[in-house]
């Protein structure tokens, strides 16, 4: 069991773990990146990948800030995951899970003078029935904050799991039974049945009651079947949904090195 972590990482934090990461490739022998700045032998924006049909592009819009813009795409795709690494032959870590609508992120506050791979890779799947969730008003008492959270882990519960159908081949195996059990003021308790056997794994969904679409907040491991959710203010009143999905084609990789630091 796992606690679920909301999908979105602090920068410094992730950072900080693929430098480590790479640096241990670098010892051991792994192929390295040219750390030349983009230039016409090396594009910051690439062609799209054949099968994909996205087109990324970058900007570096401050020393340390860059932006990521890509189009294309069609329409079959449930949305998009954003990775990044400091070495072309990764490892890749995901930035975000992102829904379709969105075509552009911002990935500040970056380590200077270092170069930063970027690619997208489209997630496909269906999605299970939305059920609408309104919390009690106020915060946590002082009993919800000493009682048990043992509801939060994701669990795999096999009397919630029935033979399943391939996502891949039939776009079928929709996640059925969805139900939302309110635990305490900033706590829900999601279970579902698990209809599919190829997942890579679920997303739970929101839309909060001021927002216009769906959003991915938590990635789940495969045949998972239950997670809890300490909510944000902003999701007091939300309709949320669960997702098995499976990856879909990469786009093309583009790159750029940071400038130096502005700080005095």
């Amino acid at each position: 069991m796992s606690v679920p972590v909301r999908i979105a990482a602090p920068t410094a934090l992730v950072l900080a773990l693929l430098l480590a990461l790479s640096a241990c490739s670098a010892t051991t022998g792994g192929g390295g990146a040219d750390r030349r700045p983009a230039n016409a032998g090396h594009p910051v924006a690439g062609k799209a990948d054949a099968a994909s049909g996205v087109v990324l592009n970058a900007e570096r819009t401050t020393p340390t800030d860059i932006d990521l813009r890509w189009r294309g795409g069609g329409s079959g795709a449930s949305g998009h995951v954003l990775e990044f690494a400091t070495e072309e032959s990764g490892p890749y870590t995901v930035l975000q899970y992102l829904p379709p609508q969105v075509t552009s992120y911002r990935h500040p506050d970056l380590i200077p003078n270092t170069t930063f791979f970027y690619r997208l890779r489209a997630f496909r799947g269906p999605a299970s029935k939305p059920v609408s969730v309104t919390l009690p008003k106020g915060e946590l008492t002082a009993e919800d904050e000493n009682s048990s959270h043992d509801w939060l882990p994701a669990r795999k519960d096999p009397k919630r799991a029935v033979p399943g159908r391939p996502l891949r081949s039939t776009s079928a195996g929709a996640p059925t039974g969805f139900k939302a059990t309110v635990k305490h003021a900033n706590g829900i308790l999601f279970t579902w049945t698990d209809r599919a056997s190829d997942e890579a794994g679920f997303l739970l969904e929101s839309r909060t009651r001021t927002g216009s679409a769906y959003e991915p907040l938590v990635v789940l491991d495969p045949d998972v079947n239950s997670t809890g959710l300490i909510t944000l203010p902003t999701e007091k009143e939300a309709s949320y949904r669960v997702r098995a999905f499976t990856y879909g084609e990469r786009s093309n990789v583009v790159r750029l090195t940071t400038g130096g630091s502005t700080s005095p």
